[in-house]
């Protein structure tokens, strides 16, 4: 792992910006600006970072995490963890920019799904839903999240929590699009 790179992660993280070469050549305790030419163009190489009007900006890459390979979930394993790849969340998250965006979950009508209240749900609003899918819904004129059920004309909401009976529209309803992820923080 590039420690250097890990040092301008932080700034970036902490400054919301990249930082000038003077900057980086502080950050990594080097006497040459000349330094970090070189430097940077190592990762503009490997697609870490673009050059735009002379000043460096992240690009998806920058925001990859390593991918240390997999993990049993069952019995302990004794199986080791080597870094193979990154990737980047907004790839893996995100399958339709410009189609997609987040909204914070409020309330445990889908905990049985594992959606629970607080967490993020990323929705793709371009995704043809089917039956079956978690949706974000707008029925008779509020939102919520359920799975949708479909046979022929009937159209019900279905909760993932037995407290919750479904819901059918009584004058409208429209779909703003499907869940494809969940993002929740334990701490």
């Amino acid at each position: 792992m590039d420690t250097r790179l890990n040092k301008v992660k932080k700034f970036y993280f902490k400054h919301k910006r990249m930082p000038s070469f003077r900057e980086m050549k502080d950050l990594f305790s080097l006497k040459s600006v000349n330094s970090i030419t070189k430097i940077t163009q190592k990762w503009i190489h490997d697609q870490v970072v673009d050059i735009i009007d002379k000043r460096l900006i992240p690009s998806k890459n920058f925001f990859s995490l390593p991918l240390l390979g997999s993990i049993k979930a069952g019995s302990p394993s004794m199986e080791e963890a080597y870094e193979t790849e990154s990737v980047s969340l907004d790839h893996y998250l995100v399958g339709n920019p410009g189609y997609t965006y987040l909204l914070r979950v409020s309330g445990d009508s889908m905990i049985n799904a594992g959606i629970n209240d607080g967490d993020l749900v990323i929705i793709d609003k371009k995704r043809e839903h089917r039956n079956g899918d978690i949706v974000a819904a707008y029925i008779d004129g509020q939102w919520t999240l359920k799975y949708i059920e479909q046979q022929e004309s009937t159209v019900r909401l279905l909760a993932a929590n037995p407290k919750y009976g479904p819901i059918t529209p009584k004058e409208s309803l429209s779909i703003g699009g499907v869940v494809v992820s969940v993002i929740r923080q334990y701490y």
